[in-house]
């Protein structure tokens, strides 16, 4: 007979940010503990319950008693077993260690050899013997960094357990976990519930918890509640709410009985940057902050309490009063800061240590504005705005603003420069100079914001390379990872050759500084962050046949991927692909000065063919090249197959004639430089 198996522990409140992950890892650790010990009838189907007291999982169709199984204990090898005729102790111990005759084991095979066999019947073992040791293992494997005891228990979890409730159907199985006997009751919510809850049956544990327990004990359920109240609330009051993934998952680990109340503060803290204010409530309070229909801040918010009450005027009052505090340190910071512009604040970048190898913010600035100014004036943008904004961009880390909340540089520059009056472009590229800072973030949206977030990711890239600080493994603590990705998918957008920019970079260094080799390493450790980057939407060897030729501007690479993954369907591509290669290799072989075709020297009809295929095919490939239309230019190599197929079936390219050897090298050399104008397809369906 098979029944829902439910166990929950209760505990003391469970870290937040982790809460929803342990509940998960816990659920799936012990179905499959049941599944390895063949408890669970079909299908694994269990259901994984957190909240901020308790991990519970509910799992179906579970076996009181495990099937029996038959078993072969398999012994020592057929060819070492007898001796003379006579079984060695090897196969005697064996014998007698299964309680067996020697005349009753069975030779079998185990892959590699006969050996002598065992084969019994195992009559299965009861769920309880076999549940203990399934939810200690489960427990084991859960991600916790850093564990706790409490009281007098030698025990650890990542906080103290003071419940455990094991039920099969409506039976409780024994078991001892974490120090705690097994039982059937648990507790409800910390406030709203009264007294033990007697759990009747393993179905009913999520109804009871709710109807008696006043807890949702399922995160998402609980998750999908504070959502569905907060869209609620703000639809009524024309809003939208300013809340991402992270903060909803946060407070659904907060509460178990969530109630969303309404509540609101003065105008007049409006005046103060929006993103300061959205910070505030987000990070220190939990609370959800409403946008109006353009996007501006109300002076409205809602906040999820953990408790259900007739007048809630006071937890609305009394959040409130907290939140007030924390904007009017907020209003202070901003009217403080007010009080000295960026460009005074620039001495203080002195004091402020960027790498001791490296230097100060100071010096940084001085190089971002010389990469800056290189940089826009590629792009054709404003030269001196992008000085100008280099050498503002890190002026906010010394102000009281960022100082309080990190998250905020690049933004309260933005608005301090306007205040100060420097130039919109400017401005903006203060704030945008940062972008992106993680994968699917916005590109900077300016090509002077460009230019300077180019200048810092790229002096970031270049110089903590330089001083040795390079990635390993997952190890990689100034992002440089992060930093060379960023400074691709900005390339991938403007036609600026990295390897330019990277010299750029270097040079912008006092030198002697960084290692001579860094120019070569960072240009080396961008092509094999950028093959990755591109192996997300393409095939690995049409990334790796673009590569190869190491393209310096990555503005039209989207275009040549598209090109080789489209020639690459072309009947004649796989052979035109090992034509090339066999080129490549003969060229590589021959280790001689290539120059000009001398048509005097083609003495075979072959080579004059394919001479005079090649000869036809340049200006077309060329033409194409120029307009950056790839796909004709290699889908005009299918048209020389038939001439390639017969030079290597009629030609000896290594003559014993020097001269004539010499002459069809060079054919090949041109024929091998219009192969690889686009990529290098000798690398194809590798």
């Amino acid at each position: 007979m098979t029944q829902t198996l439910l166990i929950e522990l209760l505990t003391e409140e469970l870290p937040p940010k982790a809460l929803n992950n342990l509940g998960n890892h816990f659920a799936a650790a012990v179905a499959e503990g049941l599944k390895k010990a063949q408890l669970i009838q079909g299908n694994v189907q269990y259901t994984a319950y957190a909240s901020p007291r308790r991990l519970a999982v509910q799992v179906s169709n579970v076996k009181a008693v495990q099937d029996d199984q038959h078993v072969v204990k398999k012994g020592p090898a057929v060819a070492n077993a007898m001796k003379d005729g006579a079984p060695t102790k090897a196969l005697e111990g064996f014998a007698r260690s299964c309680g067996a005759d020697i005349g009753s084991l069975k030779i079998v095979h185990d892959g590699k050899q006969d050996v002598y066999a065992h084969e019994f019947t195992q009559a299965g073992k009861p769920l309880s013997e076999l549940l203990e040791d399934i939810i200690n293992q489960a427990v084991k494997k859960l991600p916790i960094p850093k564990v706790m005891r409490w009281g007098s228990s030698t025990h650890t979890f990542v906080r103290p357990v003071h419940g455990l409730v094991i039920l099969h159907g409506a039976n409780v199985v024994p078991a001892s976990i974490l120090g705690l006997q097994s039982g059937n009751s648990t507790l409800g919510h910390r406030f709203l519930s009264d007294g033990l809850i007697t759990i009747e049956n393993a179905d009913s544990y999520a109804e009871q918890m709710r109807e008696q327990g006043k807890v949702i004990a399922s995160f998402a359920e609980r998750k999908n509640a504070v959502q569905t109240a907060l869209n609620q609330h703000a639809g009524r009051l024309n809003a939208t709410v300013a809340a991402d993934e992270a903060l909803l998952d946060e407070v659904a680990a907060l509460v178990e009985w969530p109630v969303v109340l309404e509540a609101g503060f003065e105008a007049h803290f409006l005046e103060v940057p929006q993103e300061c204010l959205i910070l505030t409530m987000q990070q220190n309070q939990k609370y959800f902050p409403l946008l109006d229909a353009n996007g501006k801040l109300m002076n409205r918010f809602l906040l999820v309490s953990n408790l259900e009450a007739a007048d809630p005027s006071h937890i609305i009052h009394g959040n409130e009063r907290v939140l007030r505090a924390r904007l009017s340190d907020a209003e202070f910071f901003y009217k403080q800061d007010q009080k000295n512009t960026l460009e005074s604040r620039l001495p203080k970048l002195a004091n402020v240590v960027y790498h001791n190898k490296i230097g100060s913010q100071a010096e940084r600035i001085e190089r971002l504005q010389s990469i800056a100014a290189h940089i826009a004036a590629a792009l054709g943008a404003d030269r001196a705005q992008a000085e100008r904004a280099a050498r503002l961009a890190k002026a906010d880390l010394v102000t009281e603003m960022v100082g309080e909340f990190p998250e905020l540089q690049g933004t309260m520059g933005k608005y301090y420069a306007r205040l100060d009056g420097e130039n919109a472009a400017i401005a903006d590229a203060i704030e945008q100079h940062y972008r992106p800072r993680f994968a699917g973030d916005a590109l900077p949206e300016s090509p002077v914001a460009t230019a300077v977030a180019l200048a810092d990711k790229l002096e970031t890239l270049v110089g903590i390379w330089g001083i040795g600080l390079i990635p390993t493994g997952d190890k990689d603590p100034y992002a440089l990872r992060r930093a060379a990705l960023g400074i691709l998918r900005m390339l991938m957008q403007h036609g600026l050759d990295v390897n330019d920019l990277i010299q750029t970079a270097f040079a912008s260094f006092p030198q002697g500084l960084l290692n001579d080799k860094t120019p070569a390493e960072v240009a080396d450790f961008m092509q094999a962050r950028l093959a990755v980057l591109l192996q997300n939407d393409y095939p690995q060897d049409i990334v790796a046949a673009v590569l190869a030729k190491r393209p310096g501007r990555l503005n039209d690479l989207a275009a040549r991927l598209d090109a080789v993954a489209a020639f690459k369907t072309l009947p004649e591509a796989a052979a035109l692909a090992a034509a090339n290669k066999r080129v490549q290799n003969l060229l590589k072989k021959a280790d001689a000065e290539l120059g000009a075709v001398n048509e005097a020297l083609l003495q075979q009809d072959e080579e004059r063919a394919l001479y005079a295929a090649a000869q036809a095919m340049q200006p077309k490939i060329e033409a194409a090249l120029a307009r950056q239309d790839f796909q004709t230019a290699l889908s005009e190599l299918a048209a020389v197959k038939p001439q390639v197929d017969a030079f290597f079936d009629g030609v000896m390219v290594m003559a014993d004639d020097a001269a004539v050897k010499q002459n069809r090298l060079n054919l090949l050399n041109q024929l091998s430089q219009q192969m690889n104008a686009v990529a290098d397809i000798a690398l194809l369906g590798e």
